[in-house]
């Protein structure tokens, strides 16, 4: 079982948010609007994807990753250094 399965619903109605902001963004550029206009919408669209990429991240660490320490082993080295390439991503993108 994943990290965010117990609320999956609400993963997807957040997804499919950032996904309207994107075809908002197309609409956008198809209807000439002001750049800086388009801009502002870019950059509430990128909010709105590192903020879901948070909330992926600690789900992550509260399920799989706690669950791995809980249990020792070469496994929970594995996950913390997995979470640590991950966040590195993120904070890199």
């Amino acid at each position: 079982m994943h990290g965010y399965t117990a609320h999956k619903d609400d993963v997807l109605k957040r997804l499919r948010r950032i996904e309207g902001q994107v075809r908002g963004l197309q609409r956008l550029v198809e209807e000439d609007t002001y750049c800086i206009d388009v801009l502002t919408q870019v950059g509430a669209t990128t909010k709105a994807l590192q903020s879901f990429g948070l909330t992926m991240l600690e789900d992550h660490l509260h399920s799989c990753v706690a669950d791995a320490i809980a249990e020792g082993g070469d496994q929970a080295k594995d996950k913390v250094a997995e979470a640590s390439q991950a966040i590195a991503r993120m904070v890199r993108s």
